[in-house]
C-alpha cells in the first residue's frame, strides 16, 4: 500500500514496515484482533510480576513506531514493533514519539540515536517478520528481539509455522538464536511462551518469573518493590496477631480446666505456634494433666518434623 511521506506520521492503519525510497507499506493481512494483541498484554503483565520482585521498574511501551534514520540523519523506514520493553526507566524516558533508531555503519550505536528497547516482541499471528524486518532490527543495533508464534491461529495465518516462541541475540556477528533470554536471565524461550499464551497464571509459569526476577534483583541490586515489602509486612503482622490469638484462646480453654499458667506452660509459646490450632484444642480438652499435656504437644511437633 502506498503511503505518502507526509500521511504516514496520522496513518492509524496497521503495517510492518514502511519504506521511504517508495512510500510503501508492507501491510498485515487482517485488522488487528485480540488474538494478535493478547501475547504482547500477556507479556506485559508477566514483566510486572518480575519487576515486583526485581525492585525496578520494567517499562513497556506497547505497539509503537521505531524511526530508522540513515546516517545524514533521514527518515528511510518505520517499523511497527508490537512491543518494546525497556529494563532501565530512566533512560526511556528520554523517548518522545516513536524511537529514533540509525543505521549502523560499522560498530556501535550513532550518538543521536535513542535509548533502544532492550527486548523486542514481535507476534507473527498473520506475518512473517524473518522474510526483511528481524534483519532490520539486526541492523540498527537492537540488541533482542522475541518472535512469537501464537498456539492460537487463524485462517490466515503463514502455513507450516509451529507455535512457539524464538529468542535473538544480537552480537558480533549479528543476530543468532538463543535458548535464554540475556536481558531476562534464565527465562527461556519454551518459559516465555508458555507465560504469553496461556489463559491463566499456572504454577510453571509462576515459578518461572519468580526465579527470573530473584536473579534480576542479585544482578541489578534490587530487591522486592514497595507494594510486596508492604503485603509481606502485613502477612508477617497477621500470622503474629493469629498465633496471639491462638495461644490466648488456648490458655483460656486452660484455665476453664483449672489449670494454672505455670512457667512450663507460659514456656511453651514456640509449641503452640507450630501445632494445627484445631489439635492444639483438642489436646487442651482431653489431657490428663500439665505434663500430659506437654508431651502431646512434643509428640505432634516432632511428628510434624517428620
Amino acid at each position: 500500500m502506498r503511503i505518502a511521506s507526509d500521511q504516514i506520521g496520522g496513518y492509524e492503519g496497521r503495517y510492518e514496515v514502511w519504506e521511504a525510497a517508495t512510500e510503501t507499506a508492507w501491510m498485515v493481512r487482517e485488522p488487528t484482533t485480540p488474538h494478535h494483541e493478547r501475547p504482547s498484554r500477556e507479556l506485559v503483565q508477566s514483566v510486572r510480576l518480575i519487576a515486583a520482585l526485581r525492585g525496578v521498574p520494567i517499562n513497556g511501551f506497547g505497539a509503537g513506531d521505531i524511526v530508522v534514520r540513515n546516517s545524514e540523519g533521514r527518515r528511510v523506514r518505520i517499523l511497527q514493533a508490537d512491543e518494546m520493553l525497556h529494563l532501565r526507566p530512566e533512560e526511556a524516558q528520554a523517548i518522545g514519539h516513536g524511537v529514533q533508531a540509525y543505521e549502523r555503519v560499522g560498530g556501535g550505536l550513532h550518538p543521536q540515536s535513542d535509548p533502544l528497547p532492550d527486548v523486542v516482541l514481535e507476534v507473527d499471528l498473520t506475518t512473517d517478520v524473518r522474510r526483511g524486518k528481524l534483519g532490520l532490527y539486526e541492523s540498527c543495533g537492537f540488541s533482542e528481539v522475541w518472535v512469537d508464534v501464537p498456539e492460537r491461529r487463524l485462517p490466515s495465518s503463514p502455513k507450516g509455522a509451529a507455535p512457539g516462541l524464538t529468542i535473538y541475540v544480537n552480537g558480533p556477528n549479528g543476530f543468532r538464536e538463543a535458548a535464554e533470554s540475556l536481558a531476562f536471565p534464565s527465562w527461556t524461550a519454551a518459559e516465555i511462551h508458555l507465560a504469553i499464551n496461556e489463559s491463566s497464571l499456572s504454577p510453571e509459569t509462576t515459578a518461572a518469573l519468580r526465579r527470573v526476577g530473584g536473579l534480576m534483583a542479585e544482578r541489578d541490586g534490587g530487591g522486592p518493590d514497595l507494594f510486596l515489602r508492604l503485603e509481606r509486612e502485613q502477612s508477617r503482622a497477621e500470622g503474629v496477631m493469629q498465633g496471639v490469638r491462638k495461644a490466648f484462646e488456648f490458655m483460656a480453654v486452660l484455665e476453664s480446666r483449672g489449670f494454672i499458667r505455670s512457667t512450663a506452660l507460659t514456656g511453651s509459646m514456640g509449641l503452640i505456634s507450630r501445632i494445627d490450632e484445631a489439635q492444639l484444642m483438642r489436646m487442651a480438652m482431653s489431657c490428663r494433666d500439665e505434663s500430659d499435656l506437654l508431651q502431646r504437644m512434643a509428640a505432634a511437633d516432632a511428628s510434624s518434623d517428620g
